[in-house]
């Protein structure tokens, strides 16, 4: 692997079209103010999810000592017992604890015959209350949270990230809008409100040199946006368009950001869903949290107006959000043979 210390290009500079191994870094201070640059940060964006899949943000308005205290309650919900976090177990809402090796990433082109993926994690979805109407409904990703009983503060603070992370995302949309050669404001009814998941993760120092084990083996996001807030333990690498793999940097006070394969999908691959992967040999534990962000549960995602034409016809159906998740979790956890793949091959990863 590379060190990409060196790999980040200018903040808002023109971005060299020759130079495909570096992640963009966005500003965006003067855009989140009002001020002009937001064509200036489109294109910068523009070029990144075109080209790279990856880019960072900065100037964001994210408290840092929310992200520290997101990464402490990480540290807290895993440090319990295990028997105490398999109360909480993952449900069919994908909801709740997955324990260590408790889930596997398909075969793929990229990386074939992996071995359960060596991280645990806690999923939350938006805290939707006991008489909420898609609760009593029943209906699949809108259950109710799983909380601990034992960690005093953790809720709170977990879904005033969560919150964060909603309106940074939300700010964004203008931005991925206008990117597209569409109107500002396109995205606005179609993420009200918005879907998300927030995964906190743990991966354990891993031992060995065992080419198909992994704390994530790759795997592209099923994601519009995910928002991946800065880890001092590394890890975390990307597999460039060029077929590199190369470490991601780590650059203080960002978020890393990259598409997914809801975003590929409805821009009919004009943007790029990045494989990823993660491997923790830092001697270290290692703790993250994925901000996974998606569009409203009733929108029905169909291929942008800009990113079709008569000699570039849609490649997709039409799928809302429940439409398609239902599609992913039968994909990933079927019979490895009737798992489709992603772009390239890799199998997608549910956030």
């Amino acid at each position: 692997m590379n060190d990409l210390g060196n790999h980040l290009a200018p903040s808002l500079n023109p971005i060299r079209h020759d130079a495909p191994e570096e992640i963009p870094v966005i500003d965006l201070t003067e855009y989140l103010a009002g001020k002009p640059g937001a064509h200036q940060a489109a294109a910068a964006l523009r070029h990144a999810l075109e080209n790279v899949g990856f880019y960072f943000v900065t100037g964001h308005g994210v408290d840092q000592g929310l992200v520290d205290a997101a990464f402490d309650a990480a540290k807290r919900f895993h440090a319990q017992p295990l028997e105490e976090k398999l109360k909480l177990k993952i449900n069919q809402h994908n909801i709740g604890y997955l324990p260590v090796r408790g889930s596997t990433t398909r075969h793929s082109k990229l990386n074939a015959n992996n071995k359960p993926n060596v991280n645990e994690a806690f999923f939350v979805k938006r805290d939707l209350p006991p008489d909420h109407p898609d609760v009593l409904a029943g209906l699949p990703f809108r259950g109710q949270n799983q909380w601990p009983e034992a960690l005093p503060g953790f809720r709170e603070t977990v879904m005033a990230y969560a919150n964060a992370m909603e309106g940074l995302g939300l700010s964004l949309l203008p931005l991925y809008a206008t990117a597209l050669d569409l109107d500002p404001g396109f995205f606005g009814t179609l993420f009200a409100p918005p879907m998300y998941t927030l995964r906190v993760s743990h991966y354990p120092q891993q031992q060995g040199t065992d080419e198909n084990e992994f704390g994530l083996a790759p795997h592209s996001d099923t994601s519009f946006m995910t928002l991946l807030a800065q880890n001092k333990v590394p890890g975390l690498s990307i597999r460039l368009p060029t077929g590199k793999w190369v470490e991601a940097p780590a650059l203080p006070g960002s978020f890393l950001v990259n598409g997914g394969d809801m975003l590929r999908r409805w821009t009919n691959e004009r943007f790029l869903a990045t494989p990823h992967r993660v491997i923790n040999r830092s001697g270290q534990e290692r703790y993250a949290i994925p901000f996974f962000f998606d569009c409203a549960y009733t929108t029905r995602m169909e291929c942008l107006p800009s990113c079709t034409s008569p000699g570039n016809p849609p490649r997709y159906e039409t799928m809302t959000y429940p439409e398609y998740m239902v599609w992913y979790r039968n994909l990933n956890y079927g019979k490895p043979e009737e798992a489709p793949k992603g772009r390239d091959g890799v199998q997608l990863s549910a956030g």
